[in-house]
């Protein structure tokens, strides 16, 4: 029973977490095809409040964007290509159709319903169908007449295309089509480019644990026994969700003795890895830091790890943690001593359900 258990809370957990960027299942045929894709055919549409205006600067950020991946833009549509990349921005965008509700679709770049201002929609063609992966871009305001206005500029056509411009500059679509693609490779390579900032190679570690690459191990682990703090917590979390067992040691380390900062994240892909494999040689590790430390984000991370792989001796620190956190109301002062009460309510349902389950 506990190994039937500890399956279905790892299959649990691996639908859980964030995957390639697609909403509809893909065919063996299809996710080699991916695989393969080189040569893109770029489309562009740019429609304003006075009609079809010249997509071309558009265009060129696009194209120029995705050669940094190395793909080959094709710009005739006559050409051979593996994969249409469509971009359609419009000063007040219309919706277009119904969306799929949760994972991808409820991310902060996933096309919205809601939004009527500028706005460039994303998507891909492979074999001339569209395909389920949608993200979008959005200027920060909805109304271009007055922000145009605002800016001191007549054109307010002009001015909306102009930021939405600038919002192609800046997102980095091309790691996201290249992980949806489940090209690791190109990923690698702009990541190992010493020209590559360091919060572009956050987003590529991220990006690593979605795809659940296990080539990227090597990368994540000098990233983890690295200075920058941002790189080594984004490397913990990836191990987390690619799932190595043999990085338990080094996670359990880390939350032992790594840096204050990094502590929470490696307690955090403990929790996800542990619970994977079932492995309790965790547990002790995990009640021994909740019992030391006085840092109430790693207490957090490591209440919600111990839900995740229920074991009845985390039940009595979770319980004496519990009591001591009673008066914390939902609108207390601290919002953090708030996600540790939640975090240790959840974790002890969990065990108790186990248990019954048993």
């Amino acid at each position: 029973m506990r190994s039937i258990t500890f399956w279905l809370l790892g299959l649990i957990l691996m639908i859980a977490t964030p995957v390639q960027a697609r909403q509809e299942s893909l065919t063996p045929e299809q996710k080699l095809k991916l695989e393969q894709i080189n040569r893109v055919r770029v489309e562009v549409i740019a429609l304003t409040d006075n009609g079809a205006a010249d997509p071309a600067p558009l265009t060129d950020v696009v194209t120029k964007r995705l050669l940094e991946f190395g793909y080959t833009v094709i710009p005739d549509p006559g050409q051979p290509h593996d994969a249409t990349f469509v971009v359609k921005c419009e000063q007040r965008k219309t919706w277009e159709g119904t969306t799929n509700m949760g994972s991808d679709a409820d991310l902060p770049d996933s096309p919205s319903r809601l939004w009527k201002g500028p706005a460039c929609q994303m998507s891909y063609l492979l074999d001339g169908k569209r395909m389920g992966w949608r993200k979008e871009v959005r200027t920060d305001f909805q109304d271009a007449q007055q922000a145009a206005a605002a800016a001191q500029i007549k054109d307010a056509s002009a001015f909306a295309m102009e930021q939405l411009k600038t919002r192609l500059e800046d997102y980095d679509f091309p790691a996201l089509i290249s992980t949806e693609w489940g090209q690791e490779a190109r990923l690698f390579k702009v990541y190992d480019d010493p020209a590559t900032t360091q919060a572009r190679k956050v987003r590529l570690i991220t990006l690593f644990g979605h795809l659940f690459s296990t080539n990227a191990v090597p990368r994540l682990l000098e990233a983890l026994k690295g200075e920058n703090i941002e790189l080594a917590k984004a490397a913990a979390l990836a191990l987390g969700n690619i799932g190595q067992k043999d990085t338990l040691p080094i996670l359990v380390q880390t939350m032992k003795d790594g840096k204050p900062e990094l502590r929470p994240s490696a307690a955090k892909a403990l929790g996800v890895l542990g619970a994977l494999h079932g492995d309790f040689t965790i547990v002790d590790p995990l009640l021994d830091t909740l019992k030391t430390t006085d840092d109430v984000a790693l207490k957090t991370e490591v209440a919600w790890a111990l839900g995740k792989l229920p074991d009845r001796r985390a039940y009595e620190p979770l319980f004496a943690l519990q009591k001591s956190l009673y008066q914390v109301r939902e609108n207390d002062a601290d919002p953090k001593l708030v996600k540790l009460k939640e975090a240790v309510n959840w974790s002890i349902k969990q065990i108790d359900t186990w248990e019954y389950l048993q």
